[in-house]
């Protein structure tokens, strides 16, 4: 397993500034925002796919600090009701698996999106209960007019273009846990899989390594991001909190570094998880703390996972 990083929290920083500070750490991979809420700071697709020169050279400024691209990430909403918006994700989804065929990178990370609740809604609607039962009637037109029919053809063009889609469970999108991440890779084919950020799951009250269990070989790529419930603030509001990140104080729940929302036992079950399941491939820290700067917690992060990832598995055990 490699130590990777979502380059996005350097998105200040030019691509060889952000590389250095990367390298300079001793991680292995780098994530690349290619557009949508990500944005493409480092990385412009329309550019590298019809100038050569800038795609080479964007290859060797990777492959000169002896580190390789992750996956391509443009978490976006290509299902958003407004035409305007999701015309510009689905393109950018649409050029970065392009751009990853290209570079040779298999791997695409995004979101499933979110409808509206009819062709005359402006805005996406996230249903949560069943009742009214008005509510699952948007569930099922959702998943059976709009959910199923994109990805099904998204996922035929990605395969096609030697491409893995993976999904990352968001609450506020249709595939939030792990049942809607199987439901859609059960109608859509395997080229959906999961992008398994623990983050998103922990305040969902989801034990992320049970999930990582019952996801198994779906499981494409993975995040590292901790969050931290605050249990003053839960037993009395729940954990559905819409107030703004920035007031950690009242929140129900805040992200934050690894290892600052949960210690070395979590991370040690959840690495040996995916270990025993078969993921072998890039532990990309993704830093969304808003009590630390992003330099301090990708190197704390850092820090805290090159003491609990599993290197090598061993060739052979003397009892076996």
């Amino acid at each position: 397993m490699k130590l990777g990083v979502f380059a996005v929290l350097f998105q200040n920083k030019s691509l060889e500034e952000a590389l250095d500070i990367v390298a300079n750490l001793g991680v292995e991979a780098v994530e690349i925002g290619t557009g949508a809420f990500p944005g493409n700071a480092h990385c412009e697709p329309e550019l590298l796919l019809k100038d050569k020169n800038a795609l080479d050279k964007f290859r060797t400024s990777i492959e000169k600090r002896n580190l390789i691209i992750s996956g391509l990430s443009c978490h976006g909403n290509p299902l958003h009701p407004d035409p305007s918006i999701s015309k510009i994700h689905h393109e950018a989804f649409q050029k970065t698996v392009l751009l990853a065929e290209k570079l040779g990178v298999d791997r695409v990370i995004t979101f499933s999106g979110c409808p509206g609740g009819s062709e005359d809604d402006k805005t996406p609607n996230w249903v949560t209960c069943p009742w009214p039962n008005y509510f699952t009637d948007i569930l099922n037109w959702q998943w059976e007019k709009k959910i199923i029919p994109y990805w099904k053809e998204q996922a035929k063009f990605a395969s096609d273009h030697g491409v893995k889609i993976c999904l990352e469970m968001h609450p506020g999108f249709s595939v939030y846990n792990t049942e809607t991440l199987l439901k859609l890779r059960d109608a859509a084919g395997d080229a959906i899989g999961a992008n398994f950020d623990p983050s998103h799951l922990f305040w969902q009250g989801i034990d992320p390594v049970a999930a990582v269990y019952k996801l198994g070989s779906a499981i494409y790529h993975v995040h590292a991001k901790d969050t931290k419930i605050n249990n003053l603030n839960s037993t009395v509001n729940g954990v559905l909190d819409t107030k703004s990140y920035s007031k950690e104080a009242e929140r129900s729940w805040i992200f934050r570094t690894v290892g600052y929302g949960h210690g070395y036992d979590f991370w040690k079950d959840f690495l040996s998880a995916l270990r025993v399941v078969g993921y072998d491939y890039v532990l990309s820290i993704e830093h969304e703390d808003s009590l630390m700067s992003p330099r301090e917690g990708l190197e704390k992060a850092v820090s805290f996972l090159k003491e609990v990832m599993i290197k090598e598995k061993p060739a052979e055990i003397w009892w076996a």
